[in-house]
């Protein structure tokens, strides 16, 4: 962060940016991660329009915006990477109460049919090969993949048709 514009935030925004450190998200649950997020989200949107209202103000009729002023550009970026940070963290949490759920759920499952559960297992385990080649092709890949493989079953099904 430039030093320049540390000094230029006020107390208010050097509190919301501490917040947003890793440190400080580790200790956050869910639901205050997302009202982190809410209260970053509102003013990253305030520091954007206040750079964009102070560079259409600054900028003549027909100039390039390369006037613009950089304090209220570098503040606004600042609570942009801030507002990335949490929502990283928000996602992360996110993850984590899903696979807590899913734990739960088929706990339950497994007990109430008398079976030992399940061992957790990692998101890409137990996807064949196939699968994980497919999912990482673009989808015009894959509809290119899929047209071939149609029209070789078409002209199989055609040679099985004549004998």
């Amino acid at each position: 962060m430039p030093r320049a514009t540390v000094a230029s935030l006020t107390d208010k925004e050097r509190l919301l940016i501490a917040e947003t450190q890793a440190a400080a998200l580790k200790s956050l649950d869910e639901d205050r991660l997302l009202d982190l997020h809410a209260r970053v989200r509102r003013e990253r949107t305030k520091q954007v329009g206040i750079h964009r209202r102070h560079a259409a103000a600054q900028v003549p009729a027909k100039a390039q915006r390369s006037a613009a002023p950089r304090r209220s550009e570098s503040k606004a970026e600042i609570f942009e990477q801030a507002l990335a940070r949490v929502s990283t963290a928000v996602a992360a949490a996110a993850r984590r109460a899903a696979a807590d759920l899913r734990a739960e759920r088929l706990a339950a499952a497994a007990s109430a049919a008398g079976v030992a559960p399940p061992a957790p297992r990692p998101a890409n385990e137990g996807r064949p090969a196939a699968a994980k080649r497919a999912a990482a092709k673009r989808p015009v890949e894959r509809k290119a993949v899929a047209s071939s493989r149609a029209a070789g079953a078409r002209r199989q099904a055609k040679r099985d048709a004549r004998n």
